[in-house]
């Protein structure tokens, strides 16, 4: 079906070439384009505005018993000082 659609424009098109080379068909402008009258206004915008109450981020030590292996390979209770992260609310931890 595509194909026989295809076939039948290029037909009509190869018409239009022959009946605008033999000058059976003319075609001229009789009036000029012209573009639409756009009359563009526009007032000033406005971001929003945001109240943001973000938390402190408090990074620090705290002491903990963990598992450390030994040497010979047994395991003793070992204190270390591992990473703690929490957050601050107004100077309140």
């Amino acid at each position: 079906m595509s194909r026989t659609v295809l076939i039948l424009l290029a037909i009509a098109a190869l018409v239009l070439l022959v009946l605008f080379a033999t000058g059976i068909l003319d075609m001229n402008q009789t009036k000029e384009a012209k573009l639409p009258d756009v009359d563009v206004s526009a007032s000033g915008g406005q971001a929003p505005a945001f109240d943001v109450d973000a938390k402190e981020v408090v990074v620090g030590t705290t002491e903990t018993n963990v598992s450390v292996p030994d040497v010979d390979v047994d395991t003793k209770e070992t204190t270390v000082d591992v990473p703690v992260v929490g957050t601050k609310d107004d100077g309140k931890e």
